[in-house]
């Protein structure tokens, strides 16, 4: 039996390089960064020298760079501090966010009473701009959180278009971009965007490291208290080993991305051409197959399958040894419908049984033929 991995949108393998990095600095820069003797300098010199190379990716200023756990405390950082302290009284946001943003602003709503709205989606999931401006119009002080690359059916926001509007309309904007930091480039330079949420396991790096661009003078104040840690916003001693492997697989990324895109590109082509030729009656969720509106780093299909057997599709493309997934690692557990495809498809097609098939440069076409025989094979028996 074959393993394949086509469950990159979860997380990503570690680049050998990045692991190289990470055990080099285990052994070599096992100082705290805050210590004042020189095993300590050592580790916050280096800390400040991955700050400032993550920050020049996106043309940032190193200040502007905070250190998390990851995507998620990256975004409950920028939601809850805007409205504890920054005077934000409503969240404009969407349906179909990552539930690191939508359950935050359920809970800021019910906590601090703010008004909570959500901007109409097409039914291929992109943000209606027209309503999101409307409002807008409406609104007072609000902040509009809008993810960069849906994580689910790959759907692109205009981040230049979004920032715009906002700053036009006197609006803080913060957008998820852990699906496509290491894939996108994104110039902050010129994108007026105050708050940005990165995992580095979504690049090849490693789990529990990624970071919030917090623009300079927004006034952010800290969510985890007892050190001055990460200029006083987040407190901890700053894990090292894990903030350079975050800062080696960001710099491959980017310095390989034109080719790695084209290569990951080709696969998802590939993919699609396979998947109608084998199964006619397929269907590909959102935008997840234009290119022009969805990333090329995944793809979310619709099988024609009968409902007493797609309870064990998944179950059988595992016991085949491939790995991909209903929707995001983190709803894996529960048995509900997605909430993006329930706020993008119709009754008839939220019957049909959904995955999501996302890809990286360690992914080969023989990967693919294998399978699409197993789905071929499943869907005929």
């Amino acid at each position: 039996m074959k393993s394949v991995y086509f469950d990159n949108a979860a997380t990503t393998a570690i680049r050998p390089e990045v692991i190289d990095r990470m055990t080099e600095v285990l052994k070599n820069n096992f100082g705290n960064a805050s210590s004042t003797h020189s095993y300590g300098r050592s580790s916050k010199a280096l800390l400040e020298q991955c700050r400032k190379n993550i920050a020049s990716y996106f043309n940032a200023n190193a200040s502007e760079i905070i250190f998390t756990s990851g995507g998620t405390e990256a975004d409950n950082l920028a939601l809850r501090s805007a409205v504890r302290d920054l005077g934000v009284d409503e969240i404009i946001t969407s349906r179909i966010e990552h539930h690191a943003v939508l359950h935050t602003s359920e809970q800021l709503e019910e906590e601090y009473n703010i008004k909570l709205s959500f901007v109409d989606v097409t039914d291929c999931g992109l943000i209606n701009y027209e309503h999101l401006q409307s409002l807008l119009d409406k609104s007072n002080h609000a902040l509009v959180s809008l993810m960069h690359i849906n994580n689910e059916i790959g759907t692109i926001l205009d981040l230049q278009k979004v920032a715009d509007l906002c700053k036009a309309n006197n609006a803080l904007f913060h957008t998820d971009t852990v699906q496509s930091v290491g894939h996108f480039k994104i110039d902050l330079s010129r994108i007026p965007i105050d708050f940005m949420a990165a995992s580095a396991h979504k690049f090849h790096g490693p789990k529990g490291v990624g970071f919030c661009f917090v623009r300079k003078e927004s006034g952010l104040k800290p969510l985890i208290f007892g050190g001055e840690q990460e200029r006083g916003v987040r407190a901890g001693t700053e894990s090292i080993h894990n903030i350079a492997g975050m800062d080696e697989a960001l710099k491959i990324s980017y310095s390989k991305l034109e080719e790695e895109h084209k290569y990951v590109t080709d696969l998802k082509t590939y993919f699609i051409a396979e998947l109608k030729n084998a199964i006619p009656d397929i269907s590909f969720n959102g935008s997840c197959n234009n290119f022009e509106q969805s990333t090329y780093t995944l793809l979310n299909v619709a099988l024609p399958i009968a409902p007493e057997k797609a309870a064990m599709l998944q179950f059988q493309l595992d016991l085949k040894g491939i790995a991909c997934s209903k929707g995001s690692a983190c709803q894996s557990g529960s048995n509900m419908q997605s909430h993006v495809l329930t706020a993008v498809l119709s009754e008839a097609d939220l019957n049909k049984p959904s995955i999501r098939f996302s890809f990286s440069i360690y992914n080969t076409k023989d990967e693919i033929d294998y399978v699409i025989d197993v789905l071929k094979e499943f869907t005929n028996s």
